[in-house]
């Protein structure tokens, strides 16, 4: 079954939760019944408004069934996320087998991801064009660890050409002088609001699976606790940059209801992974999998999501 993803955004509201089932209450003093979900639905709480309330159940029983709860804050990007310590049977073994992976297979790992990034970002530009076609010889080029650090000449190539895909005129994106910078102007902002779901769901997916979020591959800055998550996130980073461009060519000039609602419909959208297709909430936890089997030793490669088309 798929996830649900639950966004709060346009009024305050008190959560709480009743028979398994979470409770969306009006801040008025008749609590009015807003709205309900079974807990055991939900994939994520996206909750962006300020004047939102919790009882403490309500956060236990979601993180009892595997949700996982991200706190915005008032600039509308995630600032807190909140995760289930996972109760997987075999996550002793799980996280042994974590911490003492071989550098080699971690680098092994990490030429896998790189690869799949820059094939996902060859994968959003035209057909046939020099951009797309040096991306791709790029990614064959990425070795062990990407000590020549490829992925960095590919996000040269590739952030030029895609922002001449924002608007239908080149010359206006051209002039327009996009720069991905965390910081910077929109879409920026679009793309770091796609980038924190996107992160939110896959740290979920490691969790279920037994992993620690915090014992990063290639990541491991000591005030980051998810290293691995960013790790994981890099090949789906693209799936972002596509939903963006239709955003903005759509007229979206900031993170507003409308381009929220484009981001974490990602969560639902199908993707390819493995010799299959299915929602990408699903996808990850296969993605997570094939990590638990790299580290056992009875696999070699992850299973990657990638578009459809």
């Amino acid at each position: 079954m798929i996830k649900r993803t639950i966004e709060i955004s346009k009024q305050p509201v008190h959560l709480t939760v009743k028979n398994g089932q979470l409770l969306i209450l009006a801040r008025d003093p008749e609590r009015t019944l807003l709205g309900t979900a079974p807990c055991e639905d939900i994939g994520v709480l996206l909750v962006e408004e300020q004047g939102v309330t919790y009882t403490h159940a309500a956060l236990t029983t979601l993180v009892k069934h595997d949700a996982a709860v991200v706190i915005c804050g008032r600039d509308h990007l995630p600032a807190g996320l909140l995760l289930p310590l996972s109760e997987h049977t075999l996550v002793v073994w799980r996280v042994r087998e974590q911490v003492e992976a071989p550098k080699p297979l971690k680098k092994q790992l990490w030429k896998q991801i790189i690869q799949a990034k820059i094939r996902a970002q060859a994968a959003n530009l035209l057909r046939g064009s020099a951009s797309r076609s040096k991306l791709l010889e790029l990614a064959r080029r990425v070795r062990s660890g990407d000590p020549t650090n490829v992925e960095a000449q590919a996000a040269r190539t590739y952030w030029a050409a895609w922002r001449e895909q924002l608007h239908d005129e080149p010359e206006h994106a051209i002039r327009a002088g996009f720069l991905r910078d965390p910081d910077g102007p929109s879409p920026n902002d679009l793309l770091n609001y796609g980038y924190a779901v996107m992160r939110a769901a896959v740290a979920r997916a490691l969790v279920a699976a037994g992993l620690l979020p915090v014992l990063g591959i290639k990541h491991s800055n000591r005030s980051n606790s998810f290293c691995l998550a960013d790790d994981l996130v890099e090949p789906l980073r693209p799936l972002v940059d596509r939903a963006v461009v239709q955003l903005v060519r759509g007229g979206v000039t900031g993170v507003n209801p409308e381009a929220k609602r484009g981001l974490l419909a990602l969560l639902a959208m199908d993707v390819a992974y493995a010799d299959q297709t299915g929602p990408l909430m699903v996808a990850l936890h296969r993605y997570a999998a094939s990590l638990v089997k790299c580290f056992e030793g009875t696999a070699k490669c992850l299973e990657v999501p990638t578009a459809c088309n």
